[in-house]
């Protein structure tokens, strides 16, 4: 059976939408989760959170005449418990049976894509250049992105496709115009939104990101190591960073914050083998070591690093950005005092699975195929895991 071709419940079937789940999470609330989806689908990605109680019982168990105890026992108590699905027609006719057995229940309207749909902005309150600067985050994917606003003028750093408008419609709501939109290199977890925005402003993407194959560099601007861009009264410049990519580039932002893309993260560093494979991972391993250590480590202890991704083992600060000073940085993550050496056969070790469908957004961000927006939003689904091991990389 198709899980979106449930039919009605029975019983009433109320709903929650993602937006107040989420709430609940940030909260501190506790919340029960009851993932619906196939097993496969849920190991993959899934709602997390310290106050998160989930198990995952697929709905083709429900189907039936009734729901006995041996089902029940798996099934969390929540006050009500959430259950879930893809889209949200099966976690409903769940949601129903589990009703008439007694449950207090709600299922999430709209399943994970709504999940996914979730973007939130955050003012990053120990920023103290000229300016302000705000973190987007999206919680489905630990998908981080930045808005630098001064005097009526706004950029957004690693904007997401699926949000172009939001950019948009934030600067105007900070009596700004938005007037670039960076990339920080050639993405493999979601689909970039350089080239819609640059119809209303100006797309930048790196020059050393040009040789993998972009198809459309002519038609935006590039960025080489040491330009700079103006943002009313904050100067952007660019830091050419590879490791992670070839053309991996992060942006300074008022000498107070460096946006570093995939190279550095507050709980991490960059995996380095998502663009040459496994035998080009030794020498993008390698090169990741002398751009930390020559290119980022030689800025000033208190310049906050905001990576463009964070997972769940990241602290947030206490204004609630995933940002931190490089000196914290330093003292927390063993891997960033190593020899090279050891570095290297650190971030090698154990990387995680790579990240969905990143060969098919790889090319999209080259401009090599084309999609339309929801098959560019249903690529993105799922973990970004562009990130080395946290584990191999804190300390004890």
């Amino acid at each position: 059976m198709n899980p979106d071709d449930f039919p009605t419940p029975d019983v009433d079937v109320p709903s929650t939408a993602a937006s107040e789940l989420r709430q609940s999470i940030t909260d501190g609330d506790s919340v029960a989760v009851l993932d619906t989806r196939n097993d496969s689908d849920f190991q993959e990605w899934h709602v997390d959170g310290p106050n998160v109680e989930i198990e995952n019982v697929p709905y083709y168990e429900f189907l039936g005449e009734e729901v006995d105890e041996a089902l029940l026992d798996r099934v969390p108590v929540g006050d009500p418990l959430v259950v879930l699905c893809a889209k949200g027609g099966a976690s409903e006719y769940v949601a129903g049976e589990l009703i008439e057995a007694g449950r207090d229940v709600v299922h999430l309207d709209g399943g994970m894509e709504a999940w996914a749909r979730i973007y939130e902005r955050i003012k990053i309150e120990d920023y103290d250049g000229p300016g302000a600067v705000y973190q987007y985050h999206r919680p489905s994917s630990g998908c981080l992105g930045y808005l630098v606003v001064s005097d009526g003028e706004a950029a957004v750093i690693d904007p997401l496709r699926s949000f172009t408008d939001r950019y948009v419609d934030d600067a105007a709501a900070l009596d700004a115009e938005l007037v670039y939109a960076l990339d920080t290199h050639v993405h493999a977890d979601h689909v970039s939104g350089v080239r819609d925005l640059n119809e209303t402003s100006v797309g930048v993407i790196p020059a050393e990101a040009v040789p993998r194959g972009v198809t459309y560099d002519e038609e935006v601007s590039t960025a080489a190591d040491g330009d700079t861009f103006s943002i009313g009264n904050v100067e952007i410049e660019t830091v050419h960073t590879p490791g992670h990519t070839s053309g991996m580039t992060s942006y300074l932002v008022g000498d107070s914050l460096l946006a570093t893309g995939d190279g550095l993260f507050i709980e991490s560093v960059a995996r380095p083998d998502l663009e040459e494979g496994d035998e080009g991972a030794p020498d993008a391993a390698r090169q990741l070591y002398e751009t930390l250590q020559e290119r980022i480590l030689s800025l000033d202890d208190d310049v906050l690093i905001g990576g463009a991704h964070v997972s769940d083992a990241a602290e947030p600060a206490a204004d609630g950005s995933y940002t931190a000073p490089l000196g914290q940085l330093v003292e927390e993550m063993d891997a960033l005092t190593y020899e090279k050496g050891e570095f290297v056969e650190t971030v090698l070790a154990d990387m995680p699975p790579r990240p969905a469908n990143y060969e098919d957004i790889i090319a999209t961000n080259l401009g090599k195929q084309t999609v339309d927006d929801q098959e560019a939003f249903r690529l993105e689904l799922g973990p970004n895991n562009c990130a080395a091991s946290q584990e191999s990389m804190a300390g004890d």
